[in-house]
C-alpha cells in the first residue's frame, strides 16, 4: 500500500474522523503509533512517519497510544471493495486468526503458498500475516480489559492466547505494563455489569446512515430472532454452541455502535464481535464510496440524501439464505395471487422458526433460536406450510451446510459457494445476488433486475444499462441501496 504522505499529514494536523483506520502515525521520539484522531499535543512532521496498518507500525517497534487506543479503530478499508488475496485473508484472519493451522493453513485455504502470501502482506500492509493476527488479537485482549470487568484469565483465553503466561508476557511487552496495571487505569470507568452481560464500543468513519440500517434491517428481520427498534436492534445469538442475545445502538458523539452482549462463554466474545461489525458494515470507506456514486447524475441526490450508506450485512449466511429461498419463493406466490392465480402465502420464515426454532425467553420480541442445519435437514418442513418446492430447497440446503459442501464462514472463494447454491433445486437466481451481497459481503453485488435499474435510469436497452452500471463498480452493492 502506497501512502499518499501530503494528504495524511493534513488529515492528521485536522484530526479528520474520515481517516480512522486508514492510517496510523508513529512519533519517533515517543516510539508510540496513534490513530489519525489522536488529542495527543501534535508532533512536528519530521518526528512523524505514517503506517498503513496497526501492525505495521508494530513490527516497526512502536507501541499502541494508551490515549486513542487504536485497537478501537475501524478496519482497515483500503481493501475494501476488492476480490484480491490479502483482501479475503484479511476476512479470515479477522474471523477465526491463525488459530488452526497457522500461515500455511490460511495460504492453502486461498490456494497458495505461505511465502508468497507473506510476501503480498509485506507489500500491501507492511506486516506479515502472523503479525497481523497477533495485533488484532492484542487489539481485542485490550478491549476487554478496558471495557469488561473479566477477568485476565478468561481475556487470555477470549482473545486467542494460548496462556495466560503469553498474555501477560505480550501485554507487557507492547504497552510496557502489565494488565492489571492497564486496567488501574479505567477501572473507575468500567460500569458494573451483571454476570455474563458485556457492552463493546466499535467505531466507524463518520458518517453513518444509522436510521436507513435500521430500516434495511427491520425489512429482513427473521421474526422471533430479530428485533429491530426505533432505535436498536436485538437478536438471539448462537456462538460455537452457545446460546445468548446482543442489542446494538448509537452512539453518535463517539462515532461508535454500543454492543451489549448477553453470553455464558466469554471465549465467543471475538468472533461475536467481528460478526457485528460485519453486520453493520463498520469498515466501509464512505468518502471513497460516494466520489464514485456521485459521479452518475441519477444516482447523486439520493447518495447526498444519505450520507454514510452501509449495506446492512447478515447474523448468520445459513439463516439468510433460508430466508433467500422462502421469500423468494413468496415473492412469486404473490405475483400468482395478485393474476388469480393463487392464494396468498402466509409469513413462510416465522411458520419455520415457529415450529424447529427452539423457544427462548431472553427480551420481549427474542422467542426463538434459528433452527441450525442440523435440524432442519431432515425435518418434515410441510409442517410449517411450506411447499413441496421450499421444502426440497431448505433441505437440500441445510443438508450440504451440514455435510460440509457448502459453508458461509471463512469463505475463500464467493464464487464457488455461489455455484454450489445455483445447484440447489428451487434456489432462484435473484436470490443468490442477495446471498452475496448480506451474506458474504460482496460490495459489488447487484440483486437488482435490468427493468428495475432501467426504469430507474430511463433506459431500455440491456446493453446500455449495463455499461451505465459497470461505472458503480466496485460498489454497486451500495448503489442498489
Amino acid at each position: 500500500m502506497t501512502l499518499d504522505l501530503e494528504l495524511c499529514s493534513r488529515a492528521r494536523l485536522a484530526r479528520d474522523a474520515r481517516f480512522d483506520g486508514k492510517f496510523y502515525i508513529a512519533v519517533l521520539t515517543t516510539r508510540i503509533y496513534c490513530r489519525p484522531i489522536c488529542r495527543s499535543r501534535t508532533s512536528q512532521e519530521k518526528n512523524v512517519r505514517y503506517f498503513p496498518t496497526a501492525a505495521a507500525a508494530a513490527e516497526a517497534g512502536y507501541r499502541p497510544c494508551l490515549r486513542c487506543r487504536p485497537e478501537c479503530s475501524p478496519g482497515t478499508a483500503a481493501w475494501a471493495g476488492t476480490k484480491n488475496t490479502v483482501s479475503r485473508a484479511l476476512r479470515l484472519i479477522n474471523e477465526s486468526g491463525l488459530e488452526e493451522g497457522g500461515i500455511e493453513a490460511l495460504a492453502a485455504h486461498l490456494g497458495l503458498g505461505s511465502r508468497h502470501l507473506r510476501r503480498l502482506f509485506l507489500r500491501h500492509l507492511g506486516a506479515s500475516p502472523r503479525a497481523v493476527a497477533q495485533t488484532r488479537r492484542l487489539h481485542f485482549a485490550k478491549k476487554l480489559i478496558d471495557e469488561t470487568a473479566l477477568p485476565m484469565t478468561q481475556i487470555a483465553i477470549a482473545a486467542g492466547f494460548g496462556s495466560v503466561r503469553r498474555f501477560n508476557a505480550t501485554v507487557h511487552k507492547v504497552y510496557g505494563r502489565t494488565p492489571t496495571e492497564l486496567r488501574a487505569r479505567v477501572m473507575k470507568k468500567i460500569a458494573s455489569q451483571p454476570d455474563n452481560q458485556y457492552l463493546f464500543h466499535l467505531d466507524y468513519r463518520p458518517p453513518y446512515a444509522w436510521r436507513a440500517m435500521l430500516a434495511a434491517l427491520r425489512a429482513q428481520a427473521t421474526p422471533g430472532t430479530e428485533c429491530v427498534a426505533d432505535d436498536a436492534y436485538r437478536r438471539t445469538v448462537t456462538v460455537n454452541g452457545v446460546q445468548g442475545h446482543l442489542e446494538v445502538t448509537l452512539s453518535e458523539e463517539r462515532h461508535a455502535l454500543e454492543v451489549r452482549v448477553n453470553i455464558e462463554e466469554p471465549r465467543s466474545l471475538f468472533l461475536l464481535i467481528e460478526r457485528v461489525r460485519a453486520m453493520f458494515d463498520l469498515d466501509a470507506d464512505w468518502p471513497t464510496i460516494e466520489r464514485v456514486l456521485k459521479a452518475d447524475p441519477a444516482l447523486a441526490p439520493r447518495v447526498r440524501a444519505f450520507p454514510g450508506m452501509r449495506v446492512a450485512g447478515c447474523w448468520s449466511g445459513f439463516e439468510l439464505a433460508v430466508r433467500a429461498i422462502l421469500t423468494s419463493h413468496a415473492a412469486a406466490a404473490r405475483s400468482s395471487a395478485a393474476a388469480g392465480l393463487s392464494a396468498l402465502p402466509a409469513s413462510p420464515v416465522g411458520a419455520l422458526i415457529a415450529v424447529f426454532g427452539a423457544r427462548v425467553d431472553f427480551a420481549p420480541g427474542l422467542t426463538h433460536l434459528f433452527p441450525p442445519a442440523e435440524v432442519l435437514a431432515d425435518a418434515d418442513l410441510q409442517r410449517a406450510g411450506l411447499g413441496k418446492v421450499q421444502s426440497l430447497a431448505v433441505r437440500t440446503l441445510a443438508r450440504a451446510v451440514r455435510d460440509g459442501r457448502i459453508s458461509f464462514e471463512k469463505v475463500a472463494d464467493s464464487d464457488a459457494v455461489l455455484r454450489e447454491l445455483a445447484a440447489i433445486p428451487g434456489f432462484m437466481p435473484m436470490a443468490l445476488e442477495y446471498v452475496a451481497m448480506h451474506a458474504l459481503r460482496e460490495p459489488d453485488a447487484f440483486p437488482l433486475q435490468p427493468d428495475e435499474v432501467g426504469r430507474f435510469l430511463g433506459l431500455d436497452e440491456r446493453e446500455a444499462i449495463e455499461r451505465r452500471t459497470s461505472a458503480w463498480r466496485p460498489w454497486r452493492a451500495y448503489a442498489a441501496v
